[in-house]
């Protein structure tokens, strides 16, 4: 099998090639990526000589580029989009052409080259938001309500891909992740900001009063998760993938944290709040796990404990990624930014 791989410098992306090249050898991968700020070729460096991998950079809005590169391709995993909400804040419209419009583009290329599946990469995030004391849990049956430019695009993308499937019978699954975290994340997110601060010996900023709670999810076990999809999951679904079965709010993660590092709460630094921040996300992910029997490995403080480990043991990897080294080797293995 051919897999175009869209994003596959990024944090989830980079996993999930890692993760098909160890599980399916006899694949060929290519990783086609714009290299923006979050896409990092480090990441795959124990990749980069293998024969079924191959590297492409390109953005998904250039029609010409996504035409070439899907030449032969069976099966499109959709990860490119522009994804930080702060930035999406800041600037909505790079997240609109990216994740709107660069889908598009995809979808229609697909379409012409006859591939095989087209899986989606989507946010629990387009389902807006919950309340604290609400205990209630998104899933597949949530109208959407998104609340934020990011959110709102990845929403975008999402009724674009389930019309194609509907109006072309173009072959498509997509799924809904809760916050990733773990190995290679960009190092502005929650969980790994928090890591490499107390590291660096700085304060952990927390917004507000800290009492948001996100639905954290394991990369690896994402990664499972899309596998048993593509191999199992039923063509125009959409299906739900969270990593907790309780909720627990960032404070605690911090203090989590702190605990596996034998820090203080004196490292902790209250931020006023961001604009539309959302309350609550929490995921209800009982149809993969029983049409598909996807569940993660490992509990949220087993996965934390692994991803503080990983950071303390790759301290030159996010020490490059903060100072903006990792950019000089793209031009040392492929002369590209």
């Amino acid at each position: 099998m051919k897999l175009l791989v869209t994003g596959g410098a990024g944090f989830i992306g980079s996993n999930f090639v890692l993760y098909w090249l160890k599980n399916h050898p006899q694949d060929k991968v290519i990783n086609f990526d714009k290299l923006t700020y979050a896409g990092n070729l480090e990441n795959l460096e124990s990749v980069e000589n293998n024969p079924n991998y191959e590297f492409v950079q390109g953005d998904i809005c250039d029609e010409d580029s996504v035409e070439k590169v899907m030449a032969g391709v069976d099966t499109i995993v959709h990860f490119a989009a522009e994804s930080h909400v702060d930035r999406s804040i800041l600037n909505p419209s790079d997240f609109v052409k990216t994740n709107v419009l660069g889908t598009r583009v995809l979808l229609d290329s697909a379409l012409k080259n006859k591939v095989k599946r087209f899986h989606h990469i989507s946010t629990d995030e387009v389902f807006g938001s919950l309340k604290l004391e609400d205990k209630n849990k998104f899933n597949e049956r949530t109208t959407y309500n998104p609340r934020s430019p990011y959110s709102a695009s990845k929403a975008g993308s999402d009724h674009l891909v389930r019309a194609y499937y509907f109006t072309y019978g173009l072959p498509v699954t997509i799924s809904n992740c809760s916050n990733n975290f773990g190995p290679y994340q960009f190092p502005e997110k929650f969980i790994p900001l928090a890591i490499t601060n107390l590291l660096e010996g700085k304060k952990v900023p927390v917004y507000g009063d800290g009492l948001y709670v996100r639905d954290w999810l394991y990369v690896e076990d994402h990664c499972r998760a899309i596998d048993l999809i593509l191999q199992k999951g039923k063509l125009g679904e959409t299906y739900c993938i969270g990593g907790l079965t309780q909720d627990i709010n960032n404070l605690e993660v911090i203090k989590k944290i702190l605990d596996n590092l034998g820090k203080d709460e004196k490292s902790i630094e209250f931020v006023k709040d961001r604009p539309g921040h959302d309350r609550r996300y929490a995921l209800d992910w009982t149809k993969i796990n029983k049409e598909l029997g996807w569940k993660p490995l490992y509990g949220f403080d087993e996965w934390l404990k692994k991803t503080v480990k990983w950071y303390t043991e790759n301290r030159r990897w996010w020490e490059d990624v903060k100072n903006g080294e990792y950019k000089k080797y793209y031009k040392k293995q492929y002369g590209v930014l």
